[in-house]
């Protein structure tokens, strides 16, 4: 039971319980609902993942490292920074990766794929999974026919790239946010009463979460995330594929 918790709420309790942080982590480092039921949403996904071995299983030790290594993340970025206080935010939970390789057995399909890989893969599914708890669904919007509170922030990606990078300030990450079209509309519309400190992290949770559902596109770049138009990505891997295909085929022939 205390292992294998039934439900987020019961599985945040254990992990709050057990996660060894410091006065100074807890004080200085906000840690909103939406991040911590993300770390445990990691864990139930990883549970029914074909890429890790059910037989080894996935403890409440994957969520407690997690915590742990997510609240420090912030804390180095706040402290290269010279802040005295910060909030967790999505970009923040590079630093769950190493937590979820270290306490999972992958099968040979999760071998193939890296263990790396697996683990964005399993954050991409939690960010996906909780998005519905606090946004319209786009599938769901799409049967509905219903008018897509998304079309704005989708269309200024078709002229514009945001690039999030890991240790930016508080103040650049607000004033990044800030300047996609709609973005904190559709937040104070459908959380009005948020805080500010959660504000912005929600705004950017919507970011990840327009992306898990493929409305834009997401990719790493060095030191952080690019998120840009989701057919222009298509087309300029396209190019780079023929780029390889042509470059096979004169080398082959030579």
């Amino acid at each position: 039971m205390t292992h294998y918790a039934r439900t987020i709420k019961e599985s945040r309790t254990i992990t709050d319980l057990e996660a060894k942080l410091t006065e100074e982590q807890i004080k200085n480092i906000k840690a909103p609902k939406l991040v911590k039921d993300l770390v445990e949403q990691v864990a139930f996904e990883a549970r029914k993942s074909e890429y890790v071995d059910s037989k080894s299983g996935v403890s409440a030790r994957l969520t407690i490292s997690a915590l742990e290594n997510l609240i420090s993340t912030a804390e180095r970025r706040m402290l290269i920074n010279g802040e005295e206080e910060t909030t967790v935010r999505i970009s923040d939970f590079i630093g769950v990766i190493p937590s979820i390789t270290g306490k999972v057995e992958l099968v040979y399909e999760g071998e193939q794929e890296g263990t790396a890989t697996v683990a964005q893969i399993l954050i991409g599914k939690a960010i996906r999974k909780q998005f519905e708890e606090y946004f319209p669904s786009p599938d769901k919007i799409k049967k509905s026919q219903q008018k897509n509170p998304y079309t704005e922030i989708t269309q200024w990606f078709s002229q514009n790239n945001l690039d999030l990078l890991n240790n930016i300030s508080d103040k650049e990450y607000r004033k990044l946010l800030g300047t996609v079209t709609n973005l904190d509309a559709v937040i104070k519309k459908l959380h009005p009463q948020l805080p500010e400190n959660e504000y912005y992290l929600m705004m950017e949770f919507l970011l990840h979460g327009l992306a898990e559902y493929s409305l834009i596109s997401k990719q790493r770049v060095e030191f952080g995330m690019q998120f840009k138009d989701m057919i222009s990505t298509m087309f300029s891997q396209q190019k780079d594929d023929d780029e390889d295909y042509n470059f096979n085929e004169e080398d082959f022939q030579n």
